[in-house]
């Protein structure tokens, strides 16, 4: 029998307060004070098993001190019971300074026979127990790291519901469902103007995950922006590219979009964060590529541009099917090697992302002719060629 077994059967909240009276404890603890044990009664308890010395405990208790706030005030019967694995009082009181529920006592046995019961092997960890006592979820701390005060009540059915929203926007085909919600349907371009969603309907859209401390994503949205100018500004291309910042503060953000041609999704907006779990961002910079029918073309946008720039566009997979044939035929046209009057040195034909050309002095990609002892290039179309073989 598991934990989840047992405690299911023996009630998860009457061992926690059997253990609680094992150790005479009458009274639980807060920042303001004692309160009877008999408060939680009723309420949906959660455990939350933490410690002043634990960075990721320190962090993630703002994102609970919000939640917990919130949920109370819309009436809802929560309580959160800290337990401390802090070896020293001093340090236990001033860890639950920065929090507005109870805590057990201090006390080393009380936590070891607490995270023996709950089988606690990492923290934080946040613990529900329903009204009935029974555990409704492993460990909610991811559950409220990716959907705030959404995930309450915590239960199982809840988070398989979240998550079945986050597939929908996903795979739905509703740009405006995936980028807007009800209280916007705007992004923002960096004039502060207004953009409203639906007019990217029928666009390919890049969403673009990236930051202004990041030094890759500096390097590819310069990239990305000379694909950008070429598809919208010269070709005039139904395409738009939204920026998803994953900036430390408004600060950075501000001077990310500065940079930018393209539109953003506001940094205060919780859509930011949405985004980046619905499409499991574990890196940036990164690029993903929708459709016109809303739907998910390629989520290596990244690769696409920076391997074929512009040409990539639509960026579907028949499209760079194309591209690949293409260069494979014109690359089986060319000389292996070459002498060029411009270079003392015997030219290699070979293949780069993008490279300048040393003769032109303009950006190539693809195929170059390459010296092998200096770092010298030539577009093939440059090359006064003297074909070795």
């Amino acid at each position: 029998m598991d934990r989840r077994d047992y405690l299911v059967e023996s009630d998860g909240k009457n061992e926690f307060k059997k253990i609680l009276a094992s150790e005479g404890v009458e009274f639980l603890t807060s920042a303001h004070g004692k309160v009877p044990c008999s408060t939680i009664e009723g309420k949906i308890l959660c455990l939350l098993f933490s410690a002043n010395w634990c960075s990721p405990c320190k962090a993630f208790t703002p994102l609970l001190v919000q939640l917990y706030n919130s949920l109370r005030k819309d009436g809802e019967k929560l309580e959160i019971v800290f337990v401390s694995s802090d070896e020293d009082e001093n340090e236990y009181k001033e860890h639950l300074d920065t929090m507005p529920w109870l805590a057990v006592p201090f006390n080393l046995n009380l936590y070891r026979r607490l995270t023996s019961l709950y089988n606690i092997n990492h923290i934080p960890a946040l613990i529900p127990l329903s009204n009935n006592g029974n555990i409704v979820e492993d460990d909610a701390v991811t559950l409220v790291e990716d959907y705030g005060v959404d995930a309450f009540p915590f239960t199982k059915e809840r988070r398989d519901e979240l998550r079945a929203i986050d597939e929908r926007k996903r795979h739905g085909g509703k740009i405006q469902e995936l980028l807007a919600h009800a209280k916007r349907d705007y992004i923002i371009s960096k004039d502060g103007r207004k953009i409203l969603v639906s007019e990217l309907i029928g666009k390919t859209i890049g969403l673009y995950f990236g930051a202004h401390w990041c030094p890759p994503a500096q390097n590819f949205t310069k990239q990305l922006m000379e694909s950008y100018t070429e598809l919208v500004t010269i070709l005039h291309q139904p395409f738009e590219v939204v920026f998803i910042s994953t900036d430390r503060d408004h600060d950075e953000f501000t001077c990310s979009l500065s940079t930018m041609p393209w539109p953003a999704i506001p940094y205060e907006d919780k859509t930011r964060q949405d985004l980046k779990r619905i499409f499991d961002i574990k890196s940036i910079p990164t690029l993903i590529f929708i459709g016109p029918d809303g739907k998910v073309i390629s989520e290596n946008g990244r690769a696409l541009i920076s391997l074929y720039g512009a040409m990539a566009f639509p960026f579907t997979e028949p499209r760079i099917a194309g591209i690949e044939a293409s260069l494979q035929k014109e690359g089986e046209g060319l000389p292996r090697k070459v002498q060029d009057p411009k270079h003392p040195h015997v030219l290699k034909l070979d293949t780069a992302k993008a490279y300048v050309c040393d003769a032109c002095k303009k950006q190539g990609r693809f195929w170059t002719f390459s010296c092998d002892m200096c770092n010298y290039d030539l577009h093939p179309r440059c090359v006064e060629k003297k074909t070795l073989g």
